[in-house]
């Protein structure tokens, strides 16, 4: 008996939907992309229970003839190319002809449609087909305005892969994060987003891409961008970053578009941060919107299942457009007031481990001397001890450079990064709930959020107000930030939630660093955000301690339950013992 069999077209359709139909996100993307190819100005999207009971896209796009609908649903069926040359000079979004045959052999699936007519969407004689599992079960004609396709129970046929998918949280943030990727790409469109009834997103049609950013971002967050243009042979880009005073600790915020197509590129993300090099705090990160026009021979959209990654024909030649376009704007753009402007990122001058270092400026700038030996923190005052004892009120120490100093005692020398310890106290207070009062703004901060992250945040709003993080919703995207925890009382709002949302939105992508496996997924999320609010709360490379409040941070370090490593898994402190030193000058 042969081993090898032919399998039938059935299980050929679901395993090519296993790469094109990832989760519900995946169908609202094809279909979105179907509509954008048949030159729709305007788009509605539906869901239902994230995607998983009902999708629903409608467009006023040209529509289908009869003949074109039954051709519609079988596999390679297209009418984006017709031969190999195409294939390499795509200008279309869709263009294998998979999308629909593996949607309909996970779901049940009804289109209705009617070809446009003098260029007008209005009702007429149109065709309606219903297929479950791939398998036509009705076709008929149905009175029509303009196209629309319902994709119900997806993946009713296949209850594994109906087993994997996240959260319904989750899973409407990837499908309000399909959605807003696809209306920043094609801003003359307008695009309606309804999740279980409510309007998420209501997009009008814009006349410039600054409008559409204005639309989903709204005016603050844009007015902090920098917008450039540079053409470059038939290339062209359009870019809209960061200045180096409004960065993110997370990389949310960071989209590339190729022709009007959603990609990743770690090339063209790399000249983004090279053009910034010089100008990134550590663990910081830009915002940046790149949008790409390039000569469809010249770029190969047909290297990833899902059309995510892109293969340039030279790569050096766009990577160089991009730097020198960010590179530029960012020299002539900016006159350096990022290199004294304190950062808004949860980092003034005033937090702290105990209440005491809030009452009085204990840190300063990190000072510059010609000759090193000049520097005061080389030498220990006359009144304090060598040594340090296990109650000094302050001690010496020798600043080393970034976030770390030297101390020693009778032992040893102990190297302490103050900023990963600063980060491990607050940590364990935040989630221990000890310490940390709530600070009442007098006047709570409105921040505007991409809907993805409003959600998301909407979501979490109690366990947020256990960390003393008081936030309303106040709709339309946007969150009232009513009071913050003390630590955090003078840090930047908009950065924080977001930071905080970033934070939520990993609950679904595996466990912390500190052997969270065994936990419950709600307590892993707290830990993700007392993580992030320990990291916005603590000391920077800016700051400087004196004594006092390194002797301060020692004795809180020293009492921690884990004092040994910072929340992310990196040492608080190395300790060098006299054996050590001796042996290194081969005493």
């Amino acid at each position: 008996m042969p081993k090898i069999n032919v399998l039938p077209l059935s299980l050929r359709n679901k395993i090519a939907a296993g790469e094109v139909v990832e989760r519900p996100s995946s169908v609202v993307k094809e279909l979105i992309e179907n509509s954008i190819d048949a030159g729709s100005t305007r788009i509605t999207v539906e869901t239902s229970h994230a995607g998983k009971r009902l999708i629903r896209v409608s467009d006023n796009g040209i529509g289908m003839e009869r003949e074109d609908v039954l051709l519609a649903f079988e596999r390679y069926a297209t009418s984006k190319i017709s031969d190999e040359r195409d294939l390499f000079h795509i200008t279309t979004m869709g263009f294998r002809g998979e999308a629909l045959s593996s949607i309909a052999s996970v779901a049940k699936v009804r289109l209705t449609t009617a070809p446009r007519k003098n260029n007008e969407t209005v009702l007429a004689s149109g065709t309606c087909i219903e297929l479950i599992g791939g398998e036509v079960k009705e076709i008929k004609d149905c009175p029509v305005l303009g196209t629309s396709i319902e994709v119900k129970d997806l993946f009713f046929n296949t209850p594994a892969r109906r087993k994997f998918l996240k959260s319904d949280t989750t899973e409407n943030y990837h499908i309000i994060d399909t959605v807003t990727r696809a209306a920043l790409a094609h801003f003359p469109i307008g695009f309606i987003l309804h999740m279980d009834g409510s309007e998420v997103l209501h997009l009008p049609a814009a006349f410039a891409l600054r409008e559409r950013l204005l639309q989903v971002y709204g005016k603050e967050f844009i007015d902090g961008l920098l917008e450039t243009e540079s053409e470059s042979g038939q290339a062209r880009v359009k870019a809209f970053f960061s200045t180096p005073v409004n960065l993110r600790n997370n990389k949310n915020n960071q989209f590339l578009f190729i022709n009007g197509r959603p990609v990743k590129d770690q090339s063209v993300a790399y000249a983004v941060y090279k053009a910034f090099e010089g100008m990134l705090p550590k663990e910081k990160h830009p915002i940046f919107f790149i949008f790409l026009e390039l000569d469809p021979s010249r770029v190969d959209f047909n290297v990833h299942p899902a059309k995510r990654e892109v293969r340039f024909e030279n790569k050096s030649s766009v990577f160089e457009l991009v730097y020198q376009a960010v590179s530029k704007t960012l020299k002539h753009g900016v006159t350096e007031p990022w290199r004294n402007e304190k950062k808004k990122d949860g980092a003034g001058d005033n937090a702290g481990v105990m209440e005491y270092w809030r009452t009085e400026k204990r840190t300063e700038e990190v000072p510059h001397y010609s000759n090193a030996s000049e520097s005061p923190l080389l030498h220990c005052s006359e009144t304090s001890s060598p040594f340090v004892g296990p109650f000094a009120e302050s001690v010496p120490f020798l600043y080393l450079g970034d976030t770390l100093v030297a101390v020693s005692d009778m032992k040893g020398v102990t190297v302490i990064d103050y900023h990963a310890a600063h980060e491990r106290i607050n940590y364990e207070r935040f989630l221990k709930k000890t310490g940390i009062p709530s600070y009442p703004l007098l006047f709570p901060q409105q921040v505007k959020l991409p809907q993805g992250e409003y959600r998301v945040v909407l979501d979490h709003l109690a366990m947020l107000n256990d960390f003393g993080l008081e936030v309303d919703d106040f709709g339309h995207g946007t969150l009232l930030v009513r009071s913050l925890p003390e630590p955090l009382r003078d840090a930047d709002a908009a950065a924080l939630m977001s930071d905080v949302a970033a934070a939520l939105l990993e609950r679904d992508r595996g466990m912390g660093k500190e052997g969270d496996a065994h936990l419950e997924p709600l307590e892993v999320t707290r830990k993700k955000i007392a993580a992030r609010l320990a990291c916005h709360s603590s000391i920077r490379g800016k700051e400087v301690p004196d004594g006092a409040r390194i002797a301060a941070l020692m004795k809180s370090l020293d009492a921690a339950d884990n004092p040994h490593t910072c929340p992310h898994g990196r040492p608080t402190r190395v300790v060098v013992s006299l054996e050590e030193l001796r042996r290194m000058f081969r005493k």
